[in-house]
């Protein structure tokens, strides 16, 4: 696993280097803090650590039958290895070219993979992270094929050409042994007989090899006398080759969808022509040609009829028909369908012998998004339950979550309810590919992510100990109607397909409460329940949000005041009115106030989990669409969800269903906007909905302020009468709300006391604070209004707001206020209810009497630079420019080590931390260049040094940038390789072994070494010493367990030798014995004879 060389960041050096303009920088002299900050460089390390999900673009697949390890090599040229549930390992050819073929050394701990760049490369796999010992680059010849055979260090290698060549897998050097096409081949063609597709030894002789050619031409060539023995022809392409155990025949796939079965010793014509999926003639000619069978296996059973499995075949008139592996047995033949196209399938045999009956007992199917095990030993043939987190792009992933350090309750929650929902009629056997073993896990805190989906759909996952398994899923488009046929399509036209899609998730762990925003520009609000309930109506809010701006001129960043009270053009209450959406079109036939989705008519059933509490869609407004959803945040505590876009900022009371707040950005500003921007039409008649009322920042009267639609009002959509769309150009120059967060914080710089508040952050580099004024809690809560009015108070960064955080005099992070989780579907006592309602955590900050020299400070994070502001004074003491020629996509404020830090992902590929409050650089790392929007979408910083990103579609790579992470990584990561002993060799009895009729050995040292074979060609091939270390392939496995097994194995295989030597004596003896008995008898039968009598 690659580690990276980190660029330490000397601790003291901050006023050094505050000449660069990529420095941490104090704004003004800080005051005397307490704060002493932990974190130093000594504790960052940047390292991967595990990845997740199926391996994109799968292209080849191998298993070892004894150590019951699963290897899939894909196009990129990575490679994923698979043992019992989680035992994962990833490794990365350095070419980066597709892997073509994989061969296990069976239960030796290495691996054999073929790349498209012609080279063979030999990993050691008994390390916990496995590392290339060898390799081989093919200079003239492109390689198409390989096998290498059981208990054997030399490779067969087929080429482009038609040649095979020979490896020595323990040396990685070329044998001077070849086997030219032409002298395979001699005078039974007249023509090229194409590349190789397939080698292999006959299981009964060892010194006889199957060369496949492309062109239906295959030869079985006498190692031993170095000739072609039999030539057999066949006028469709051969795909793939496969022996019967006995090696009297063995069966061949074409281009017509044909299966020849030919025996050994008739080469003329096959002894039988099968077309499975092919449609018999009355005339009893030749059946019609189907489609290709890519791949085919040939098992034996001792107590039954053998096995004939092959992927393809299907007749050309099954058109839009799934893809199929077939299996035939007896005189049954089963065509599973499958998802996906089928790249590769593999039998499981109970031997790894080819010699032997195989046994076979599972089939994996690995297809191009999907791995499948099927079950042969069942009728009916179900597929295993996987265990693997192979399904993380069951829908394509659209965003993603990462949150560590959760509350212990939780996984077992989610579980819980997420076993509900398990499937049923797999099989019922244990998950056949159980090798390796666990790591030893040192982190113990439970960690959660959660991936958003393009079908709307939102998965849970356990990611505790650096494992993967989903817990719990849920659909968010249940809640709105389906159209029933594809002509029937949703209002949107924001997008083309998937307008259910999830864009933005927010979840408190603690209280359970969660909140997503999708593409067509709605929002849900859901709770947690164990409780199945069945909602009658789902409670929908329908708000209108638009504005339109005269062109803008953007001031210099210095001239803005802090703190400037916001007043606007005039003193009016703006009170919220409701207006329902009846109308679809305006007046001049434009699409208006119509959802882009249609909510769910008829009554909803939701199972235990998360339940859908309140829907709130954007709606059209003279004939332009609602923009989508960029920032989004939810209060547990206060009962409120606020979410802004390009047009501006709504904030809902999702405990009564009403709309606080629905204000276009400029409106946030009052009078005191810096770009001095105009709405380009009067409102003369302006309808106004959920406004903020314009006070002086003195103000205390609650009466001035403006007050939000209790629940006594019916309609559930409120609108404000905006102006004609906007062209392209001037969404662009919209100012978007970037950045929410809900806190209780010191709202102004007059303040002596903290309160709830909002703080809001925008494209172009602005952050506003809204004050809040809750009611009480208990039922005054459900009936007295949320008050919303602006503080004035303004803040200035370069660049757009992308985190707000808050930390208390000593340093610590002050966590958002939240409300501890209750079931909402269970009647309390109203003795208890009142209780709790009582002991609602408004907030985790320090009392509201609390006095002025408790000073906070606010840590704004935006693309270019971050800023720390004590708090009330709001005086900036420490400033850092985190990029000059680059942006910020992520920026996190995370725990780690008992402190904390901010944790930033620039476009440039660079990782940084910084410590706080000072901003001191502590960590900086070019790791990963933006090279796909979708990673940008996906990373994320979490608590404990833990990261995460979208590495392709379908895999989730989770790195770290924890020190002490990374020096326990060996322990935790699982052992692939573990001492097994190899199976006995089938008996071949005494008679076999007597009159030669078992399994002939072949001395392939004598055959291919140089002294008998000569030097190779250097031109041909060049080899390429590895970074695996000193392990050989024979060399000792980790610890003296290995060791000693290892030993033990061994002396076991000699002892085994030693057998069958004596096994031979014997054999030997009695039959000199016999000989002589007989010569014995026949010199008494003919003493007394004559010469004449015989």
């Amino acid at each position: 696993m690659k580690k990276f060389n980190i660029r330490k960041v000397l601790d003291g050096l901050t006023a050094a280097a505050a000449a660069s303009s990529s420095s941490s920088q104090p704004c003004q002299r800080p005051p005397d803090s307490d704060i002493v900050e932990t974190l130093c460089s000594e504790h960052f390390q940047l390292c991967k650590t595990v990845r997740h999900g199926f391996p994109y673009q799968p292209s080849a697949m191998a298993f070892d039958p004894v150590q019951k390890i699963l290897a899939i090599g894909t196009q990129s040229g990575s490679l994923r290895l698979f043992g019992r549930p989680g035992v994962e390992c990833y490794c990365q050819h350095d070419s980066a070219a597709g892997v073509i073929q994989l061969q296990f050394l069976i239960n030796e701990g290495a691996l054999v993979s073929a790349l498209a760049d012609d080279t063979l490369h030999l990993w050691n796999l008994r390390q916990k992270r496995p590392a290339i010992l060898h390799s081989l680059k093919f200079n003239k010849e492109r390689i198409t094929f390989c096998h290498l055979p059981f208990q054997s260090k030399w490779l067969y290698v087929g080429t482009e050409r038609g040649n095979v060549h020979i490896v020595n897998v323990e040396s990685f050097t070329l044998s001077g042994y070849v086997i030219m096409w032409n002298k395979a081949i001699e005078l039974s063609s007249k023509t090229h007989p194409g590349l190789i597709v397939h080698i292999s030894d006959n299981p009964m002789d060892e010194g006889k090899l199957l060369i496949g050619f492309e062109s239906g031409t295959l030869v079985l060539w006498d190692l031993k006398s170095k000739k072609g023995e039999y030539r057999y022809s066949y006028d469709e392409a051969i795909h793939s080759v496969a022996w019967h155990h006995e090696g009297k025949q063995f069966v061949c796939s074409h281009s017509d969808g044909s299966l020849t079965i030919w025996n050994v010793k008739s080469p003329i014509k096959p002894a039988q022509i099968i077309t499975p999926h092919g449609k018999l003639p009355k005339d009893g000619k030749k059946a019609e040609p189907c489609k290709p069978i890519l791949k085919v296996e040939y098992r034996t059973c001792k107590s039954g009829d053998p096995f004939i499995i092959f992927s393809g075949g299907l007749s050309y008139d099954t058109v839009g028909r799934r893809p199929c592996l077939t299996v035939m047995h007896g005189k049954t033949t089963a065509v599973l369908e499958m998802d996906y196209p089928i790249v590769d399938f593999l039998t499981l045999c109970e031997t790894p012998y080819p010699s032997d009956f195989q046994e076979p007992y599972a089939v994996v199917v690995l297809l191009e998004k999907d791995l499948v095990v099927v079950d042969l030993g069942q009728n009916g043939y179900p597929i295993f339950e996987n265990p693997y987190p192979l399904d993380i792009h069951e829908s394509p992933v659209t965003c993603c979550e990462y949150f560590a350090d959760c509350p212990v309750d939780l996984i077992p929650a989610l579980y819980s309810v997420g076993a509900k929902q398990k499937r049923q009629g797999y099989s019922k056997k244990e998950w056949p590919i159980n090798g390796g073993n666990w790591g030893l896990g040192t982190q113990s805190y439970p960690e959660i992510i959660i991936t958003g989906h393009a079908d709307g759909s939102l998965k849970f996952w356990d990611a505790s100990a650096i494992t993967l398994q989903v817990l719990y899923k849920m659909k968010t488009s249940k809640v709105f109607e389906k159209s029933r046929n594809k002509e029937e399509k949703p209002n949107t036209d924001i997008v083309d397909e998937d307008p259910y899609a999830i864009q933005i998730i927010t979840w408190c762990p603690e209280s359970r409460m969660l909140c997503v925003a999708g593409v067509s520009a709605h929002v849900i609000v859901y709770k947690f329940s164990r409780q199945e309930v069945t909602t009658e109506a789902i409670q929908m809010l329908e708000i209108r949000l638009l504005y339109e701006i005269n062109d803008l001129d953007s001031p210099e960043t210095d001239q803005i005041p802090l703190g400037a009270p916001c007043q606007g053009p005039n003193s009016q209450t703006a009170n919220s009115q409701s207006h329902p959406s009846t109308s679809s079109s305006s007046s001049d036939g434009l699409r208006d106030n119509v959802p882009c989705l249609k909510i769910r008519s008829t009554p909803l059933k939701q199972g235990a989990g998360y339940q859908a509490e309140v829907v709130i869609q954007l709606v059209w407004v003279n004939g332009e669409p609602p923009q989508q959803i960029s920032s989004l945040a939810v209060n547990s505590s206060y009962g409120l969800l606020v979410f802004g876009n390009c047009n501006g900022i709504a904030m809902v009371d999702y405990i009564q269903k009403t709309v606080l707040l629905n204000l276009g950005t400029i409106e946030l500003y009052g009078s005191n906007d810096p770009y001095q921007r105009q709405p380009k039409s009067p409102r003369k008649t302006r309808q106004t909905s959920g406004g903020l009322c314009d006070i002086n920042e003195g103000s205390t009267n609650l009466d001035d302020r403006c007050k939000s639609p209790t629940s006594d009002v019916k309609d559930n959509s409120f609108s404000r009468s905006r102006s004609s769309s906007v062209t392209s150009i001037d969404k662009e120059s919209r100012e978007a709300i970037t950045a929410l967060h809900f806190c209780e914080t010191y709202t102004r710089k007059a303040d002596t006391c903290t309160s709830p508040c909002l703080w809001v952050g925008t494209t172009l580099g602005t952050v506003l604070v809204i004050v809040l004024n809750l009611p009480p809690g208990g039922d005054q809560r459900l009936t007295q209004p949320v008050i919303v009015s602006p503080s004035g108070t303004i803040l200035r960064l370069k660049g757009a707001i992308l985190r707000v955080a808050f930390l208390d005099t000593t340093g610590s992070l002050i966590n958002p206020a939240h409300e501890p989780w209750r079931e909402p579907n269970v009647q309390e006592e109203k003795d208890d209810k009142d209780k709790c309602r009582k002991l609602r955590p408004v907030s985790v900050s320090p009392s509201s009497s609390q006095e002025i020299n408790e000073t906070q400070y606010a840590v704004i994070c935006s693309e270019k630079q971050a800023k720390v502001i004590s708090l009330p004074s709001q005086n900036c003491i420490y400033k850092h420019n985190i990029t000059e020629t680059s942006f910020v996509l992520r920026a996190d404020i995370v725990g780690l080590n008992g402190s904390i830090c901010l944790a930033c992902f620039c476009a440039n590929g660079h990782i940084m931390t910084f410590s706080l409050p000072s901003l001191r650089p502590l960590l900086d790392v070019n790791y990963l260049p933006l090279t796909d929007m979708r990673i940008a979408r996906t990373f994320c910083f979490t608590n404990n040094g833990q990261a995460l990103y979208l590495v392709s579609p379908t895999e989730i790579q989770r790195i770290t940038y924890s020190q002490s992470t990374c020096e326990n990584l060996q322990e935790m990561l699982g052992e692939l390789f573990t001492p097994v002993e190899t199976p006995e060799a089938p008996n071949r009895g005494f008679f076999k072994g007597l009159f030669g009729g078992g399994a002939q050995s072949l001395d392939r040292e004598e055959l291919f070494g140089e002294s008998a074979a000569g030097k190779p060609s250097r031109s041909l091939a060049q080899h390429i010493p590895g970074t695996g270390g000193i392990e050989g392939v024979k060399g000792a496995a980790s610890g003296v367990a290995g060791e000693l097994a290892r030993a033990r194995i061994a002396l076991d295989e000699r002892g085994q030798k030693l057998s069958e030597l004596e096994e031979r004596t014997a054999a030997m003896l009695y039959s000199a014995d016999t000989f002589s008995k007989h010569a014995h008898e026949m010199m008494l039968k003919c003493k007394d004879k004559k010469w004449y009598q015989f």
